[in-house]
């Protein structure tokens, strides 16, 4: 799934897509920093929406979380049809 200037992520990897705004988000964010689980995509552009992964990354993307969901749902909806082949 594409994330914002050709940076993909494995869509059955994604547990969630935040938007960065609120006190937890934002702490969250900075404990991923500090744990070096932190990743920035956003190419110096403003951080629209982070992709947390099952793998507890926290990947900062430009692109807004309204964007990313059709684009998770499409990949996985892909997935699943492949596998039913």
């Amino acid at each position: 799934m594409n994330i914002g200037f050709d940076n993909r992520v494995a869509p059955w990897r994604v547990t969630a897509i935040l938007a960065p705004k609120g006190a937890a988000i934002k702490r969250l964010r900075q404990e991923a920093g500090k744990e070096g689980r932190l990743l920035d995509v956003t190419q110096g552009r403003p951080t629209r929406s982070l992709v947390v992964t099952d793998a507890n990354q926290v990947i900062l993307s430009a692109v807004a979380p309204e964007t990313l969901m059709p684009r998770l749902i499409e990949a996985r909806d892909r997935d699943r049809a492949r596998k039913e082949e």
